[in-house]
């Protein structure tokens, strides 16, 4: 008869551990009502430990003494997912099912040793990280889009549209919003670059955030969006509040689903529509991806200009066409020539984000739009990040930017120097 290999031991060690915890909590209900609760996680802990001993399976916990703590976390708690959101360094969480647990760190993904026990336990969690949101996720609702309580953003996808089993990619932010300096210091963008930014959202130009998944569009939309004067009223719209913004003066509204009857939808069209009514000196729109698109540039082109927003695009000029796409979603009959008017004369700025080869989030174009000919859309590149790291500047062709720059290499300070 063959051994049991560790793997199998282990796996044993757990069910009988999931059981005795389910067993003493039908048994003592306070448990469930008081998870953070540190004497009754002992007292939880201690009397699983005695079953165990009486059981003979004490010793096989010497190799993995937070065995039992892991297990309680998972059946009353939030299991490992607790561990990866308190590490600073994560900024990605991917739970492909029970059994892979995937994250990212310096833009790179590595699989994790955790696991939870089944798919059930796992669905288990869902329940309880998404308690605090007032929202569901079911087989009759299968999808879901909302915020933790510290403000990452979660997104679950469960049979049968997953076939891994629940899925969930957590999304971690920074508790604090990156500033300039610190952005170049990282050689995410250039110092003559930060300084030209900086200049257009106190000339309240109106700018878009364009780049792929993951590139870091949120969190520099947050760091342009702090340079913004304390004494405007700004409105922030997104489908998941991510922006963090440091003023005080800050109107932050989101999107809300609709409910099991397939009513009361709020969209950020709806969103866009009303924040137009109260009194807004900047609307900041989290991202845009339908309809809202063409309340967004109308509304850029009456009277509220040093809006912002993000869009998922391949390059500057990919970002002027997929904001035509989105407008033509709008519903609204319009000809691609008055699309294209309208976008001229809202869009000042185009910002492109990346990732490089070894996942570094990079600042790589700044373009201007500067108007129509032949029907087509002209920008104007005014700072390109070449592949040996090096930056062609083409700030002098801005008449805007008012910034002059030596070639001497110097850290960004917080004012444009004039």
């Amino acid at each position: 008869m063959k051994s049991e290999t560790s793997e199998t031991i282990q796996k044993n060690l757990r069910t009988f551990v999931h059981e005795n915890i389910h067993e003493i909590l039908s048994r003592h209900p306070e448990f469930k009502n008081d998870t953070e609760n540190k004497k009754l996680f002992l007292s939880l802990k201690n009397e699983i430990e005695l079953n165990l001993k009486k059981a003979g399976k004490l010793d096989v916990l010497s190799k993995n003494k937070d065995f039992i703590e892991s297990t309680l976390e998972e059946i009353i708690g939030i299991g490992p997912i607790k561990k990866l959101l308190q590490h600073p360094d994560i900024t990605e969480i991917m739970i492909n099912g029970a059994l892979d647990i995937y994250i990212e760190i310096d833009g790179k993904i590595k699989k994790t040793s955790y696991q939870f026990l089944d798919n059930s336990s796992l669905k288990n969690v869902i329940t309880r990280l998404i308690s605090h949101s007032h929202r569901r996720v079911d087989e009759s609702s299968p999808m879901l889009d909302t915020r933790l309580i510290d403000g990452s953003r979660i997104n679950i996808i469960l049979p049968p549209l997953s076939l891994n089993g629940p899925v969930i990619t957590i999304r971690k932010f920074r508790k604090s919003t990156f500033s300039f300096v610190e952005l170049v210091t990282a050689n995410f963008m250039s110092e003559p670059v930060a300084h030209y930014l900086q200049s257009m959202v106190k000339k309240h130009k109106n700018i878009i955030v364009a780049g792929g998944t993951g590139s870091g569009k949120t969190s520099f939309l947050n760091a342009l969006s702090s340079h913004i004067d304390e004494k405007e009223r700004i409105i922030t719209i997104e489908d998941a509040a991510e922006l963090n913004l440091p003023q005080q003066h800050v109107i932050r509204l989101e999107t809300r689903p609709s409910n099991t009857e397939h009513s009361g939808e709020i969209s950020i069209r709806d969103l866009l529509k009303n924040a137009l009514r109260m009194r807004p000196n900047r609307i900041i729109i989290g991202e845009c991806r339908s309809s809202e698109t063409l309340d967004m540039l109308l509304a850029m082109n009456t009277g509220h200009e040093g809006s912002m927003s993000t869009l998922h695009a391949n390059s500057t000029r990919d970002a002027l066409s997929r904001l035509e796409t989105l407008v033509l979603m709008s519903g609204v009959d319009l000809p691609l020539r008055a699309i294209r008017e309208q976008i001229s004369r809202a869009i000042d700025i185009v910002v492109f984000l990346k990732r490089d080869q070894q996942g570094k989030r990079i600042l790589t174009q700044v373009a201007e739009i500067k108007g129509i000919e032949a029907e087509h859309l002209v920008t104007q590149d005014i700072f390109i990040r070449k592949a040996d790291e090096a930056w062609e500047n083409h700030s002098f062709l801005s008449q805007d930017y008012q910034c002059k720059h030596s070639k001497e290499t110097k850290p960004y300070k917080q004012d444009c120097p004039q």
